[in-house]
C-alpha cells in the first residue's frame, strides 16, 4: 500500500507536476475517508487503513513547499478538504434516495457513507488544522536550515507534529466520551504510530520529488 500510494504521488508529479499534486490530494482524501472504517492488523497493531492514503496528503504538500510556493501547498490543501466537504454531501444525499425493489447496493452504501456527525465534524477539524500546521512547520525549518541536506529534518518535523496534532483532534472530537479513556488512549496512539511511521517513509520519496525537480525532469 505504501509502494501504490507514494508511487502514485511521484507518478503524478513526474508527469503533471505541481498539477498533479492537485490531482492526488482530493484522490488521497476522498480514499482515506472511505478506507478509514476498514480495520486491518500491521505488525501485530490493530489501525484503520486509510492513514497510508491520508500519510500521502502530507508527502504531497511537502512536494509543493520543496520545489513551489507556501501559497501553492496551501491551495491544495483547500482543494482536498473541499472535495471531501462535496463527497461528503453527495454521497448522503445518494443515500437518502429510495431504492428501487431490485437495488442490491443500497444496504452496503448506507454502512459505508452513514457518517455519524462527530465522524464527519472532527475529520474536516482535523484536516484543516493539521494540513495549515505542517505547511507553516515545513516553512519554519526550511528558513532555519534551508540546505537540501536538512530536506529530511523539515519533512519529519512538521509532519510528525502535524499527524500527533491531527490524530489528536480528530479522536477527541469523535471519540471523547464514547469509549472508556483507556480504549480512547489506546485508538489515539496506535493511529499515532502507524501515521508515524508513514511519515518517516516518505522521507526518501520527498528526497526524489525534489531531484526530479532540481534536473528539470518535471513535464509540466
Amino acid at each position: 500500500m505504501l509502494v501504490v500510494n507514494f508511487g502514485a504521488v511521484l507518478l503524478l508529479y513526474r508527469c503533471l507536476g505541481k498539477q498533479g499534486m492537485y490531482v492526488w490530494i482530493p484522490i488521497a482524501t476522498i480514499l482515506a475517508n472511505i478506507q478509514v472504517i476498514k480495520i486491518v492488523e500491521l505488525f501485530g497493531v490493530t489501525a484503520t487503513l486509510g492513514n497510508i492514503a491520508y500519510g500521502s496528503i502530507f508527502l504531497a504538500t511537502d512536494i509543493l513547499s520543496e520545489n513551489h510556493s507556501r501559497e501553492e501547498a496551501k491551495l491544495a490543501v483547500w482543494i482536498g478538504f473541499f472535495s471531501l466537504v462535496i463527497m461528503l454531501l453527495i454521497m448522503s444525499l445518494a443515500v437518502a434516495f429510495e431504492p428501487a425493489e431490485n437495488d442490491f447496493a443500497q444496504s452496503s452504501l448506507k454502512q459505508i457513507f452513514s457518517y455519524m456527525p462527530r465522524v464527519v465534524l472532527g475529520s474536516l477539524i482535523a484536516f484543516l488544522v493539521s494540513q495549515f500546521h505542517d505547511i507553516a512547520s515545513y516553512h519554519f525549518w526550511k528558513r532555519l536550515h534551508p540546505e537540501t541536506k536538512w530536506l529530511w529534518l523539515r519533512n519529519n518535523a512538521s509532519t510528525l507534529a502535524s499527524q500527533l496534532i491531527d490524530t489528536l483532534i480528530f479522536t477527541t472530537i469523535a471519540f471523547a466520551g464514547v469509549f472508556p479513556w483507556s480504549v480512547f488512549w489506546s485508538i489515539a496512539w496506535t493511529t499515532y504510530a502507524i501515521k508515524a511511521l508513514t511519515a518517516m517513509l516518505d522521507t526518501p520519496c520527498l528526497y526524489w520529488a525534489q531531484k526530479m525537480h532540481a534536473k528539470n525532469r518535471i513535464k509540466l
